[in-house]
């Protein structure tokens, strides 16, 4: 038992002391005072949390590690400082909002010494903007990989010639792209269209009983905390400007902003069809250059580096360690090629 609370307090210091970097970068790379503000307030409770997880160390007799930044935090900073810190909200966030909720069975003692645990990031004023830019693209690339790898070694694993096994690759590669791109695009739309019409339905109801729309912006503020004459004033007095009603109704009903509405479709498409194009490219590349066995274990080989690469990339915002988010990555793929490379071999072998 001992042993074990040893080996949780250290998880437990090392997740503070990154989240406490973590946030002091962000906070020197902070857009307005604001920002900063909030991310110094929550560095230096995450810094804190980190003297109390030492302090059980200590208290146990153990030796208190020294301070090592994790790559996970490095990279973030990094890619923070290249694009701006909205660009890895939405994974801050994510990971900020895991770790309040792991609180009651992993992190014995952290709600006491968390100003507001278990609340999400976004409760700080630290909305993210759009959506999560990096998860995205992290799992559109891996998309392509795993099902452009599991067709090139279907068609390997059929004994087919190399130029079939590379036009089968390419074929993929497009179609899969093609694919991804127009089923964003219709999301998109679809999300946009669905959305709009909740809100032309909210601004009919608003111009057409004014009366339900105050009772219902009423009960919002109550439930914000608000008594009831105050909730009943602010009420009255926001119907008075029917735009700035329809905003609130559509936030806090909806839960969207009005003004973005998911963003650009085509945009959306273009960054699908690159994305998966990129991840699918890994496995046919050697093809273009290499034959037989050689091109087999070239594809092998590019797949492993993608993967690795993708499971890195996806350890940022998933808050596993980068070594076992490689090693699932390695091992599920393995698994799907290896089940298409013995399906080709038996339907090869059937046809033949």
């Amino acid at each position: 038992m001992a042993r074990a609370s040893v080996r949780r307090y250290l998880n437990n210091l090392r997740i503070e002391r990154d989240n406490a970097e973590l946030y002091a970068q962000l906070a020197a790379l902070g857009d307005d005072e604001r920002t900063e503000r909030a991310y110094r307030r929550m560095a230096d409770a995450e810094q804190a949390n980190a003297a109390f997880w030492e302090s059980r160390l200590k208290a146990l007799g153990e030796p208190v590690p020294a301070t090592r930044i994790g790559l996970r935090v490095r990279v973030l900073v990094w890619l923070a400082s290249r694009f701006g810190s909205e660009f890895v909200m939405p994974t801050v966030a994510r990971l900020a909002h895991a770790d309040h909720l792991s609180t009651p069975v992993d992190r014995e003692g952290h709600r006491d010494h968390f100003p507001g645990a278990g609340r999400p990031l976004s409760d700080s004023g630290l909305r993210g903007q759009g959506g999560n830019t990096l998860r995205a693209a992290v799992l559109g690339a891996n998309d392509g990989l795993v099902s452009n790898v599991s067709l090139v070694m279907g068609m390997a694993g059929a004994a087919t010639a190399d130029k079939a096994v590379l036009l089968a690759g390419l074929a993929g590669l497009v179609a899969g792209a093609c694919s991804m791109a127009l089923g964003e695009w219709l999301s998109v739309n679809s999300s946009r269209e669905f959305y709009q019409a909740q809100i032309t339905a909210r601004a009919e109801r608003l111009a057409v009983a004014p009366e339900d729309s105050r009772q219902r912006i009423t009960t919002i503020y109550r439930d914000k905390g608000l008594d009831a004459s105050t909730a009943q004033a602010l009420a009255a007095e926001l119907v008075q400007t029917p735009r700035a009603a329809l905003d609130l109704l559509v936030r806090e009903d909806l839960g969207i902003d009005p003004e973005e509405l998911g963003g650009s479709a085509w945009t959306a498409a273009l960054s699908s069809f690159t994305l998966f194009a990129v991840g699918a490219a890994f496995p046919v590349a050697p093809y273009l250059f290499a034959h037989g066995r050689e091109a087999m274990l070239g594809s092998v080989l590019t797949t492993a580096v993608g993967l690795a690469l993708i499971g890195a990339a996806t350890s940022l915002f998933t808050g596993r360690r980068m070594g076992f988010s490689i090693a699932r990555q390695l091992t599920i793929t393995t698994a799907a090629a290896g089940i298409t490379w013995l399906l080709g071999h038996a339907l090869g072998a059937a046809i033949g």
